[in-house]
């Protein structure tokens, strides 16, 4: 029988569509789940209102000036939350003792280190953040391993995948029986745009995600298909398969989710709406099936599915990912400061859509790859890789980019 007492959760990266969703999973579960910590960059008015609705006993804003606006507009409204400020708050928050669940949903390299703490923890890490396993494959994985921590991905293809391993299936280790995993991608919103017109397309264009509503920084990569690139990195560390053990397809209706195909000859493919409760209401319920709030999937009324394979020619970061994926060390480290730096640059238009892949070729191709081995080589190769990616978009064609 379950403990009646509510299990803890901090939600890393609250207001962002993840954190989202996982509100609102909880919020349908007010017997199995309590909120101990939100957290959030700069997004005041969300947190704040989600601190009215949840009342964590903590909140935390990335940015200082941001906390003391959110502790002023909580101070009457809910005085009993208590605001936190930074990184090392952060980290903190992911390592709560009253805590057994942490949502890892902050973008990008700045969620790195508090997943870690929640892995180091022995939580139930809920990983929504690609990069800490981009980043550092191997150290997280032997992080969750030296202590026992549960890892559940919420990346939709990863969780897909998850559901169709063998009973038992532990992530981090050779899935038995398994020959290849295929993760689907949308092909985003210039799928079948002409190539020579994408250099012309602008932030709001690339961030009109056709099936999934997400945010601006991930709408870009699903765009490039770097998003996809991660993710058949994430996907090596998780299921622990060689690059040519992973295949990506494009499949734009976003109903099928990946695929494990066995020794066999089986496939076994994970189906269900574009609604990211799906996984996180798998990972939140994990082993048992839990409510979601997504609608039913009605396969008379899609009528069919479509793949095909991805064109390297208008998605080259797919292909610089494979490449960082085998070189291996730090390379994907590399990989994915380069392309948050041009990502950033292009969606304040100081960089054109098809620089972006040029832009991470060139800091692949100036920067050193080292042993992963600590977290200093990482974080040292992120900082060097983004000094060559600045040093290039300052000299980049292509730098006037819509209006």
């Amino acid at each position: 029988m379950r403990d009646k007492q509510p299990a803890g959760i901090t939600i890393l990266g609250a207001t962002g569509s993840i954190g989202i969703s996982t509100l609102d999973v909880v919020s349908r579960h007010p017997d199995r789940f309590r909120v101990v910590a939100l957290t959030a960059h700069r997004d005041v008015e969300t947190l704040a209102a989600q601190c009215r609705q949840f009342l964590p006993r903590y909140a935390v804003m990335a940015d200082p000036a941001a906390a003391e606006q959110l502790e002023h507009r909580l101070r009457d409204a809910v005085p009993d939350v208590r605001v936190l400020a930074g990184i090392d708050a952060l980290v903190e928050m992911a390592g709560l003792p009253e805590v057994d669940y942490v949502m890892a949903a902050i973008v990008g390299a700045a969620g790195l280190l508090p997943s870690l703490e929640a892995a180091r923890k022995g939580k139930h890490v809920l990983l929504a953040n690609k990069e800490a396993l981009v980043m550092s494959g191997a150290l997280f994985m032997q992080a969750v391993r030296d202590n026992n921590a549960v890892l559940l991905p919420i990346d939709s293809e990863h969780n897909a995948l998850l559901q169709c391993m063998p009973d038992g299936y532990t992530p981090g280790t050779v899935p038995p029986g398994v020959c290849s995993i295929t993760l689907t991608a949308s092909g985003g919103p210039f799928r079948e745009m002409p190539v020579s017109k994408l250099a012309s397309v602008t932030p709001e264009q690339a961030c009109a995600h056709p099936n999934w509503n997400m945010g601006r920084k991930i709408s870009v990569d699903s765009a490039t298909m770097m998003n996809k690139g991660l993710e058949v990195i994430e996907a090596g560390w998780l299921f622990d398969l060689q690059a040519e053990n992973i295949r990506a397809i494009l499949h734009p209706q976003s109903i099928l989710h990946s695929m494990v195909e066995y020794t066999d000859g089986s496939v076994l493919a994970q189906l269900g709406n574009p609604d990211m409760r799906i996984p996180i209401s798998h990972a939140l319920g994990w082993p048992d099936r839990i409510v979601s709030g997504a609608e039913p999937l009605d396969m008379a009324a899609i009528g069919q599915l479509q793949f095909s394979a991805p064109d390297l020619e208008r998605f080259p970061c797919l292909a610089l990912a494979f490449d960082a994926w085998r070189a291996g060390g730090t390379a994907p480290a590399i990989l994915n400061a380069a392309n948050e730096v041009a990502v950033q640059a292009f969606l304040e238009r100081q960089l054109a859509f098809t620089e972006i892949p040029r832009a991470i070729d060139y800091v692949m191709d100036h920067c050193d790859i080292q042993d992963a081995g600590s977290l200093d080589a990482v974080l040292g190769a992120d900082a060097r890789a983004r000094e060559w990616a600045k040093g290039y978009i300052k000299s980049a064609p292509g730098r006037v980019v819509g209006t």
